[in-house]
């Protein structure tokens, strides 16, 4: 019998699914929804003691690994550092680096040998924040140069993260880059060439010299970027945004062979549809890919702390009973 973990190896080896269709999530911010101990992130962990802290950190791993072995989950995203929603608005889902690699430490020790680990490393350049978006679009044309220093750093910081997971014994990292929106790419073909095609294919080099898989997570409509992606040597792509119109069937179908297709259940579905349609849809994705091609079930994006418990176990209900890979029946 396989365990979750080795499904996902295979699935971003482009292997098949022995026995069950891996489930990963981008993030999962459901953790104390499944769970009867406190589990705290972001601003509330900010606000802690220096010894809750400690504390929090350790049963944040003790959660995370309960609700891991409750929910079938075959691999499980590192939380990132610091990053802002909106300017002065921290994200839910990050730790102080210190206290990051701490997590990352217990649950290597805790679940590493049943649930992939992945840590989220960057490496990549993405389209900025909010906040800087009109001076970047503008220093995509005036200053090429300063981009190209920007490009390097982010690679470089990536890069070094990437060592430090491997040597906690982690065997996956990714780079969570959008690279377009729901109208299609931001990067313009001349761009993608000179700040993220080089860099991407440093990202997944560096990342197989440590024995670890890469993970592209990207919102919008890549569709015009995934030959060269696949070109880079990345081994799974997440998101699949259905919102931006990316089609998850035709994507296994032509790019299987070379990247595993990660998603790709609509966030919007899990945040407002009634469980039987989330169930029907996990039910039909299921399906469609099962046998198809390199895949590991997930929603879209993050999943948010606004989902109702119930709705994410409409999708766990399916992946139980559809996920399993049919056998063929033996006549002796």
């Amino acid at each position: 019998m396989t365990t979750p973990k080795e499904e996902m190896i295979r699935a971003l080896a482009h292997e098949p699914a022995l026995e069950q269709i891996p489930l990963w999530e981008l993030e999962f911010h459901l953790w104390d929804r499944f769970s009867d101990k406190p589990f705290r992130m972001g601003e509330e962990f900010a606000r802690l003691t220096a010894a809750e802290q400690r504390q929090a950190v350790e049963t944040n791993a003790e959660v995370m690994a309960e609700v891991c072995d409750r929910l079938g989950f075959a691999a499980l995203t590192i939380p990132g550092g610091y990053w802002e929603v909106a300017p002065g608005i921290p994200a839910y889902y990050w730790l102080p680096e210190q206290h990051r690699m701490e997590l990352a430490r217990l649950l290597e020790e805790e679940i590493g040998d049943r649930t992939l680990l992945i840590a989220n490393t960057g490496g990549v350049m993405a389209i900025p924040d909010a906040d800087r978006y009109v001076e970047f679009s503008y220093l995509l044309f005036d200053d090429p140069e300063q981009v190209d220093r920007m490009a390097q750093e982010k690679s470089d910081l990536g890069m070094r993260s990437m060592e430090r997971f491997a040597d906690l014994g982690y065997r996956c990292a990714l780079a969570a880059a959008d690279l377009a929106d729901s109208h299609g790419p931001y990067f313009s073909p001349e761009q993608m060439d000179r700040y993220i095609y080089p860099y991407l294919r440093r990202f997944a080099e560096h990342a197989a010299s440590l024995g670890m898989y890469s993970i592209l997570h990207s919102d919008g409509n890549i569709t015009p970027f995934l030959d060269r992606i696949a070109e880079c040597g990345i081994d799974a792509v997440q998101a699949l945004d259905p919102i931006a119109g990316m089609e998850i069937v035709p994507t296994q179908r032509n790019f299987g062979d070379r990247l595993t297709v990660c998603g790709n259940i609509d966030c919007g579905l899990l945040l407002t549809a009634p469980p039987e349609e989330i169930y029907r849809s996990t039910h039909d994705l299921l399906l469609a890919c099962r046998g198809q091609g390199s895949f590991a079930l997930g929603a879209s994006n993050a999943v948010q702390r606004e989902v109702p418990p119930e709705n994410y176990m409409a999708l766990i209900k399916a992946h139980r009973e559809y996920g399993k890979m049919k056998r063929e029946r033996t006549f002796v």
